[in-house]
């Protein structure tokens, strides 16, 4: 199997399986018990944390979650006021707004332009005074595309309002602008576990628990704690900024070299200028994707977001950037990474390549 889908999950590092073991094998304490077992496992979700956080701003607080989503909800559920967010934003930001606007809440979807970036003289007219949220995405985890959120947090902030980003997929791999109020982030899109992430607090900054309970978190999330998927967390996120440098030269390269294999008959969708290199989303006139998976199934790549997979639905992303049913529908998207070598990606794009041709579609 060549895997082409790190933006839906990415390989967990071996580093972070080695410090989740202990864990899982040999310690079982609760680590909010005050016992010394249970303060072991206290110490290690702390180091963890310290791990986590080493890769956001300054002054704020951290508190893990179950996962991005839940982070996500909390930021924005545990806010007042109306709302400002973008059409190309994660369904997780999306389908929250979308119920908070039918309980009564006002909320603005601002649009993209073609190259899927958000219009900001839009933003502009939609964050006034009274707006309570601005939420928006470092990098889209279809397109790639990165947003402007220094852009956006100033706009917030001028208008008294909080800047939420949603940084999953640039957390460990592009600057986190300082300007935001919440930063939402997730352990396995950085070769950690899945089912845990993480929510990052401004100091100062007070919001509504999401799940109520015993408070284990200092900012008011309840829940026991894991110390093994904290241990790998941490562990991953010192991995991306021990390895940025060498992460980001190998990602570039397998970019350039995607590009070229592909060939002008094949479509980047989204900004080319502003998009985070290890995504590549392509479209080919008349390919049938559907087919293309099918015929394909060693390799591991997407048609789209992993979150709407087998929903029926083309790309919200794709049509909010402006591409029609065919196009969306013919649009593939390669992910690659640390453990992506150049050979299986070029081996990957031959047969992609191939498979196109059989379908009659001459890029």
């Amino acid at each position: 199997m060549i895997y082409l889908d790190y933006q839906a999950t990415t390989p967990l590092a071996p580093e972070a399986f080695e410090a989740m073991l202990p864990w899982l094998r040999d310690s079982h304490a609760n680590p909010h018990s005050s016992h010394a077992p249970g303060r072991a496992a206290k110490a290690a979700v702390e180091v963890a944390r310290e791990q986590v956080v080493g890769l956001l701003p300054a002054e704020g607080s951290l508190a893990f979650t179950s996962g991005a989503t839940e982070a996500l909800n909390w930021a924005i559920k545990g806010t007042v006021g109306p709302i400002v967010t973008i059409a190309t934003e994660h369904a997780a930001v999306v389908d929250t707004v979308e119920a908070l606007g039918r309980q009564g809440r006002a909320v603005t979807v601002l649009p993209v332009g073609r190259d899927g970036l958000v219009d900001l003289a839009a933003a502009e007219r939609a964050i006034v005074p009274g707006t309570g949220l601005v939420a928006a995405m470092l990098v889209n985890n279809e397109i790639g595309v990165i947003q402007p959120i220094t852009a956006l947090a100033d706009l917030a902030h001028k208008a008294g309002a909080l800047m939420l980003c949603d940084a999953v997929q640039g957390y460990g791999r592009v600057p986190i602008p300082d300007g935001c109020d919440m930063i939402a982030v997730s352990a396995h899109k950085i070769h950690g576990p899945k089912g845990i992430g993480a929510l990052w607090v401004r100091n100062g900054v007070v919001l509504e628990p999401l799940i109520h309970g015993g408070r284990q978190e200092g900012l008011g999330r309840s829940g026991t704690l894991s110390p093994a998927l904290c241990a790998g967390f941490g562990v991953a996120a010192q991995m991306m900024a021990e390895r940025a440098d060498s992460d980001r030269a190998h990602v570039e390269r397998l970019f350039g070299m995607a590009r070229q294999q592909f060939g002008p008959g094949w479509t980047i969708n989204g900004s080319t200028a502003h998009r985070y290199p290890g995504n590549l989303n392509m479209r080919c006139e008349g390919l049938d994707v559907a087919r293309l998976m099918s015929d394909l199934r060693d390799i591991a790549f997407s048609a789209g977001s992993a979150c709407a997979s087998g929903s029926g639905r083309s790309s919200h992303v794709l049509r909010a950037i402006g591409l029609n049913e065919a196009q969306a529908r013919s649009s593939i998207r390669i992910g690659f990474g640390r453990y992506t070598t150049e050979e299986e990606l070029v081996t990957a794009i031959d047969r992609i390549m191939a498979a196109a041709a059989t379908q009659q579609v001459t890029p």
